[in-house]
């Protein structure tokens, strides 16, 4: 087998994570106990009783917003109900040159939840900026894709039937109270391909018999069988679901590097089978670090008026990184949100800072050897490209 050259690896400077998103999630528990007992391997219930602790991600009535007020789209929202098909509640609606498909019938959605429908608001990690930013701190400091669903569910009704995740589930209790039963996995740590079903084996007894109640939180892993059901309140919670990045991926990323070598390429009649690709440890880390930076959507809220505002930029404005960026700097090749902006070699004391700093300031106080004007250039553009932002009291 021919022997692919191994580049020469640095470690890029990153954009520094916090622990604050996972640890609103879990605490008191701690962060660093969580991740050492609980991640993968084991649910934690965290009760609080503490009405309103999440309503500023989504509360109720932003629910209600989003259905009724909105023209919501499949496939933002969705309705299910436990043994039971729900359709019929999306109607296309009359435009030119093409009509808007899919659009929420509201008289239609209200009615189902009325019978006992769940609604599901699908994909907020893309349609509802606190939940945007709230599941991208998550991304920085785990190092993972985030997602998140709503579920508002009627009393005493069920939304979907017993089931397992296939990525790591964050459960947070907005508003009423739902109870979950949570059963022991009949896969451990299933793949993305392997959602269950009945055939793979049936749940034991419940290992959990919880009812969360607003402000409580849920962590399971993924593979661990569950249900929820409602009591005699309405219930909403956001599903916050982290994608992890497994070595089985980077595995199949280098077989997949292998079909250039000939010697994979020919029958199995051959003598003998050439040698499998090695997996580095390291390369596979930094391959897939790669592709999460620069697979991240960018969160460019107030971006039009930062534009707008360019042409009086000065180098006394306060300006800041915008804290949902997540990106790498290796020399003065700068990489984040699907960009890849490359840099003079003299600027990398400017880039470093920019990078890394955790608080406010002004242009005019970038280490470096630029002029005045020479910063301004730099931070004027990093503004346009939706790395930098002013400040609140400079806008």
């Amino acid at each position: 087998m021919a022997t692919r050259a191994t580049p020469t690896r640095t470690t890029p400077t990153r954009t520094p994570p916090s622990t604050a998103a996972l640890a609103r999630a879990v605490e008191p528990f701690e962060v660093e106990r969580f991740l050492a007992e609980r991640w993968e391997r084991q649910p934690l219930v965290v009760p609080r009783g503490e009405e309103g602790r999440y309503d500023d991600l989504l509360s109720m009535r932003d629910v209600e917003h989003l259905i009724t007020e909105t023209g919501i789209r499949l496939p933002a929202f969705r309705l299910v109900k436990a043994g039971e098909t729900v359709a019929g509640y999306a109607a296309d609606l009359s435009w030119r040159p093409s009509p808007f498909t899919g659009v929420a019938d509201v008289h239609r959605v209200l009615e189902e939840f009325e019978r006992g429908a769940t609604i599901v608001l699908q994909g907020l990690h893309h349609l509802w900026l606190p939940l945007a930013r709230y599941c991208r701190h998550l991304e920085a400091f785990l190092g993972h894709p985030a997602q998140a669903n709503a579920y508002y569910t009627p009393r005493g009704s069920q939304g979907l039937p017993v089931h397992h995740d296939t990525h790591e589930v964050i459960s947070l209790q907005v508003a009423g109270s739902k109870r979950w039963l949570v059963y022991e996995p009949v896969l451990e740590l299933p793949l993305k391909n392997q959602r269950y079903r009945s055939a793979l084996g049936v749940p034991g007894e419940a290992i959990l018999d919880v009812t969360l109640r607003a402000g409580d939180t849920l962590y399971l892993p993924r593979g661990w069988l569950h249900q929820a059901l409602t009591s005699e309140d309405d219930s909403l919670h956001i599903t916050v679901g982290v994608n992890v990045r497994r070595w089985i991926d980077e595995a199949r990323v280098e077989l997949d590097a292998a079909e250039a070598d000939l010697t994979f390429r020919r029958t199995l009649d051959a003598e003998e089978p050439p040698e499998l690709p090695t997996l580095d440890a390291e390369a596979a880390r930094a391959r897939a670090r790669a592709r999460f930076v620069d697979s991240r959507r960018p969160i460019l809220d107030g971006q039009l008026s930062e534009l707008r505002a360019l042409p009086a930029l000065t180098t006394e404005d306060e300006l800041e990184r915008r804290d949902t960026v997540i990106a790498d700097l290796d020399g003065t090749t700068l990489t984040f949100e699907g960009r890849t902006l490359r840099f003079p070699a003299r600027l990398e004391p400017e880039l470093e800072f920019l990078v890394t700093t955790e608080v406010a300031f002004r242009a005019s106080e970038l280490p470096g050897d630029l002029d005045g004007d020479g910063r301004l250039v730099l931070v004027k553009r990093l503004v346009r490209e939706g790395f930098l932002r002013r400040t609140a009291s400079a806008g």
